[in-house]
């Protein structure tokens, strides 16, 4: 498991990518998407199932890497929170507005 210095390092460098495809990570990813009956928890708020495919941290990795493997988190006022929640891909997107969307390359010549 990557200890949160590595982590900072990992930051640092601009390679974050390293952490998601670490054992320990991908061992707690699975751990929440049972966790959360593989169900967008996002959506299940607004009334509707949507398969998850994604762990979302509620505070992000770069901003916190201290609480990268952490499932819960303490708040300002001491409340006890989750910090990993399942979400479905298009709630996740909706968590990082500022990710560029890459425009998906044309299958054929006649772009379709």
């Amino acid at each position: 498991m990557l200890t949160t210095p590595e982590i900072k390092e990992l930051i640092a460098k601009d390679n974050i990518h390293k952490f998601y495809i670490d054992r320990a990570w991908k061992r707690l990813r699975k751990q929440v998407l049972k966790m959360d009956k593989y169900e967008c928890q996002q959506c299940k708020e607004r009334g509707r199932y949507t398969r998850a495919t994604h762990v979302h941290h509620i505070n992000h990795v770069k901003d916190r890497p201290d609480l990268a493997m952490s499932l819960l988190y303490e708040d300002n006022n001491g409340v006890i929170r989750r910090n990993l929640i399942s979400l479905c891909k298009d709630c996740h997107e909706e968590q990082h507005p500022h990710r560029p969307n890459k425009p998906k390359e044309p299958i054929t010549e006649e772009r379709w």
